[in-house]
């Protein structure tokens, strides 16, 4: 069923693919952009941001600088790619900080390693 767009609203972009500890795209990434760019380039109004986050595993910092490189490659293919203005798109790195679930097994952690976006603007 469709739902309104409401500021604050996130989306977790399941099949976004990344090499361990890399920040470049990987080529099967490419169909869930293409989704996201037709989904903005039917609400004009609507502004995102980008979250990269990370499990719990390696340095805590590595993991935020890693989450946000992963965040930018995002924000960096749907205006080069998907001709999206960078005026509506912010991105961000969250490392290991908002854990979906506990990172307590190989399936959790798998689970907390994601891209998102949150609705910042929808009118």
């Amino acid at each position: 069923p469709l739902v309104p767009i409401d500021t604050g609203s996130r989306v977790a972009l399941r099949n976004i693919f990344f090499d361990v500890n890399q920040a470049v795209l990987k080529p099967e990434s490419k169909a869930e952009l293409w989704v996201l760019i037709a989904f903005l380039k039917t609400n004009p109004n609507v502004e995102i941001e980008i979250g990269g986050h990370t499990d719990n595993v390696g340095d805590k910092a590595a993991n935020i600088t890693l989450s946000e490189n992963r965040a930018k490659a995002v924000y960096q293919f749907l205006i080069t790619e998907g001709n999206i203005a960078s005026s509506r798109l912010k991105y961000k790195g969250y490392g290991e900080q908002k854990p979906l679930v506990l990172n307590d097994n190989d399936s959790h952690r798998a689970e907390n390693r994601r891209t998102e976006f949150k609705i910042t603007k929808s009118k």
